[in-house]
Order: C-alpha cells, then sequence, then structure tokens
C-alpha cells in the first residue's frame, strides 16, 4: 500500500494518514453502542427508538409484496428515478396534508430514510466551519451527521413550549457578529428526540417570524408528527411558510423502518440541489421499497392503522409515568409527552448518567446517557428513555430496575457525604438545562463554535415531579 514500515509498526490503522479530515467528526451512535448490550433478552431496553410494527397487518403486506413481484417484477425492482417515484410523491402529499401542509409532488423528493435526506441537506448547504443552530438536546443521529460535514454545531435553548425565540435571535445575531455564517436551524417541532417536548402552534409562529426577521432557513424534522398520544396533529412550520422551510418526512415510525423510505419537501431551488445528490448518493432511493408502501397506502385503511399505533403507545407511555412515578427517587424529575417514544428525565444534583450505565446494565436496564445528545458533553445529569417497544410490563419493570439503580447512588452519596440528604425535592419546576439544555443570551466573546449560549439557571420546562403525575 505503500506505507512506510516504520509507521505500520506505530499505528494500527495504517490507512489513517489518508483518510479526508472530515472524518474525525464521524464517532459512533450512543444509541447504536448500546444495541450489543441492550438486545440481550435479560436486559429491558428503554434506550432504542424502535417502532412497535407487531401491529401492522403483515399477513396482508406480504400478500402485496408477493403480489408485486408477481405482476411488476420488471419494474419494481428496476433503476428509478432520483427524485422518486411519481405516485408515491403524491400519496406523501396526501399524507404531509393531515398537518396542514399543501405539497407539489414536483416538490418531493425521496431518500433512503430521512436519515439520508438529513445528509443531503447538509451536504448541499454546509462547508466546513458553517454553523447550524440546533435544540438543546437534539437527535444524536443529526448531530452525527452535522460533525461529519465538519459543522460547527450551536445549541438553542428549549422551555416547555419548544425552541425558545428569544434564544434563537441572539445566537443567529451573535453569530453574525462574529464573522460566522449561519446556514439553518435544525428542529424537531413534534414530541421532540430526546425530550418529548412539543412545540405548541404559537411557538412555532414565533419561531417562524424570527427566521424571516434574521433570514435564516429552518430545517423542520418530523418523524413523529402523526403518532400524537393527548393531542392530533398540530400544523407543520412547513403549512405556514413554503419558502423558508425545508420538511422533512418519514413511514419509519408510521409504517415500517425496514423499508427506508423518507422524503423532503423543499422550494424548488433546494429540491433541485437535492436531487443532484442523491444521484452522487444512490443514484436513485429504493424504488421495491417505494412501491411496497405506495401499494400498503393505497389498499390499507394507513390512517386507521396510526389510530391504532397511537393507542398501543398510550399503554406504553403510560405504563413508563406510571413506573416512574412510583420507581424514581424523590428528586429526579421528567417530561411528560404527549406523543412520540421519548421521556427525558433529569437527575438529582451530583448524578452523572454515563457513569450510571454499567451498574444500570448489571441491573438489566438499559437508556441512552443525555451527553449523547449534545455536542459538547452537556447533559451529563440527564438520560433518555423510551417507551415505544418493550410491552408495557417490561416498561413498567425497567423503571422498577432504574428505581434501584438511582436509589443505591443516592444512598452511597449520602453515606460519604456527598448531599445532606436523599429527600431533597423541589417544589419548583424543573429546568431541562438542570444543568444541560437553556442558553439564554451570551456576550459576543463568549460564544464558541462547538457551545450552548450559557446555561439558564431558571427556564422552566414541561418537566414532571413524581408528585404531579
Amino acid at each position: 500500500m505503500g506505507v512506510p514500515e516504520k509507521r505500520r509498526e506505530t499505528n494500527l490503522d495504517m490507512y489513517s494518514d489518508a483518510y479526508a479530515e472530515r472524518t474525525s467528526g464521524m464517532v459512533a451512535s450512543a444509541v447504536r453502542s448500546l444495541f450489543s448490550v441492550a438486545n440481550r433478552p435479560e436486559v429491558v431496553s428503554l434506550a432504542g427508538g424502535m417502532p412497535n410494527i407487531a401491529d401492522l397487518p403483515l399477513d396482508s403486506i406480504s400478500d402485496s409484496v408477493a403480489a408485486l413481484i408477481r405482476e411488476h417484477g420488471p419494474k419494481v425492482m428496476q433503476y428509478g428515478a432520483a427524485q422518486g417515484e411519481p405516485r408515491i410523491r403524491e400519496q406523501i402529499c396526501d399524507v404531509m396534508a393531515l398537518e396542514g401542509i399543501t405539497g407539489d409532488p414536483d416538490d418531493v423528493v425521496v431518500s433512503c430514510g430521512s436519515q439520508q435526506m438529513l445528509d443531503l441537506v447538509t451536504r448541499t448547504f454546509i462547508d466546513p466551519g458553517d454553523v447550524i443552530l440546533a435544540e438543546a438536546p437534539s437527535y444524536v443521529g443529526a448531530l452525527g451527521t452535522f460533525r461529519a460535514y465538519q459543522a460547527q454545531v450551536i445549541h438553542v435553548a428549549m422551555d416547555e413550549h419548544g425552541l425558545e425565540p428569544e434564544a434563537l435571535r441572539h445566537a443567529v445575531l451573535t453569530c453574525r457578529a462574529q464573522g460566522k455564517s449561519v446556514k439553518f436551524v435544525y428542529t424537531i417541532p413534534n414530541f421532540n428526540n430526546p425530550t418529548g417536548l412539543t412545540q405548541t402552534l404559537e411557538r412555532r409562529r414565533e419561531i417562524l417570524a424570527v427566521a424571516e426577521e434574521v433570514d435564516l432557513l429552518i430545517v423542520e424534522d418530523n418523524p413523529y408528527g402523526l403518532l400524537g398520544i393527548d393531542i392530533d396533529p398540530l400544523p407543520a412550520i412547513r403549512s405556514l411558510d413554503s419558502e423558508r422551510v425545508i420538511y422533512l418526512g418519514s413511514f419509519s415510525k408510521t409504517f415500517a423502518p425496514g423499508f427506508r423510505v423518507g422524503w423532503a419537501l423543499a422550494p424548488g431551488p433546494v429540491k433541485d440541489k437535492l436531487i443532484l445528490g442523491q444521484e452522487a448518493a444512490t443514484l436513485c432511493p429504493p424504488v421495491f421499497s417505494q412501491f411496497a408502501i405506495s401499494t400498503y397506502l393505497e389498499t390499507w385503511d394507513w390512517q386507521g392503522q396510526i389510530v391504532k399505533f397511537r393507542q398501543m403507545y398510550r399503554e406504553r407511555r403510560d405504563a413508563m409515568l406510571r413506573g416512574l412515578d412510583d420507581h424514581m427517587p424523590v428528586a429526579a424529575t421528567w417530561t411528560k409527552p404527549q406523543g412520540g417514544f421519548f421521556v427525558w428525565m433529569t437527575l438529582p444534583e451530583g448524578f452523572d448518567s454515563q457513569q450510571l450505565l454499567a451498574r444500570a446494565v448489571t441491573h438489566r436496564v438499559a437508556y441512552v446517557p443525555g451527553d449523547a445528545f449534545y455536542i459538547d458533553g452537556l447533559g451529563t445529569r440527564n438520560m433518555r428513555l423510551s417507551y415505544c417497544f418493550p410491552t408495557p410490563e417490561q416498561i413498567y419493570e425497567g423503571t422498577r430496575r432504574l428505581g434501584e439503580v438511582l436509589k443505591e447512588e443516592a444512598e452511597l452519596r449520602q453515606t460519604f457525604g456527598f448531599v445532606d440528604s436523599l429527600d431533597n425535592k423541589s417544589t419548583s419546576t424543573p429546568a431541562l438545562d438542570s444543568p444541560s439544555t437553556g442558553i439564554t443570551g451570551p456576550s459576543l466573546e463568549s460564544l464558541s463554535p462547538t457551545s450552548p449560549v450559557a446555561p439558564s439557571e431558571t427556564g422552566a420546562t414541561a418537566s414532571s415531579h413524581r408528585t404531579d403525575h
């Protein structure tokens, strides 16, 4: 390979000097790193965000897939258009209409899951050193993509209503005053991953007003929007503005992730760039998957199926909240999601979710430590708990096991004098940034490329105390 013998002797990776600089930003997902442990049958996994597809009409889907191959095999198993097949793009517009979006099929670009579309959007807009503003905390998969393209990620605070408009405005103006190029803000407005929080309609309008004021592009990622438990779908940000918002959607949560079909609804010029990016990446998104999902949408009551999913996830969400209420130490707090897959827990002062993970696994329960959802190591007192996949009984048992871990830690800390009392319950509403999410306005000098704008000490959240359920 032309690599000097001395280098081979001192470097375990003989190709290290040949890699592109951007590969230094590629790190393993914290969720994927847990899979080998969390998938053990004796472990209750509250870590992964896998949808529960057991309630799908699998026999009917099997028959329709077989008919596709039998009757249309040469077409559905061939290359297709980089933009996606025309029929499914029409159906995607029907799906988005449930959230108030009036979309043109010609503005839809199909992708290999919405994760690939995140990659295409980032590749389209980001040069090394450009700034992406992201909610604090934010989806770990998005952060990994942003790192891979050498973006400077700056977190923006959330409160109980979602992304804070004033914090967004301040972050944009501060970055630009420092000569930084801010390309877009990334947000998951519905049942945010990882917090479970939802932006109110009024907040969406406020965020859009700030974006218009400072001329900022919004990337709206919405995999969970139709999976409300306590609320019906809210109007998407994209429904309020067709030119300033790139909307990302997916069939992974409302149908099945194995088909890997997502999409973007983008303004015309952006759409054209995404199609070119798709051609370079894969030539075309999976054609067979598109036809399979299209057939499902045409032949099955897919909206009724989503209602069944919502009922199923309600049982699991309620089991988790009941288990947390029954088993968590009194000082722990957590969000109460109105839909989606996740609860965000804040631990008592001094606890570290990353350090506790190994002990949790020995107690046969797994979660995702909170620092995975920050670019800069914050979130050590947080953990993401997922209720989408295990049964309600497993979820409740998992919270019991987790409660034992936290109780042991509290007792150890009391024994060694780290705390005065186990019962340090606060009557105030806990902050998301306890100590890890919020950002208020910093001085121009204090804002760094990869740091949030300074944690808020008093920001309110939708967190729920065990006595409030």
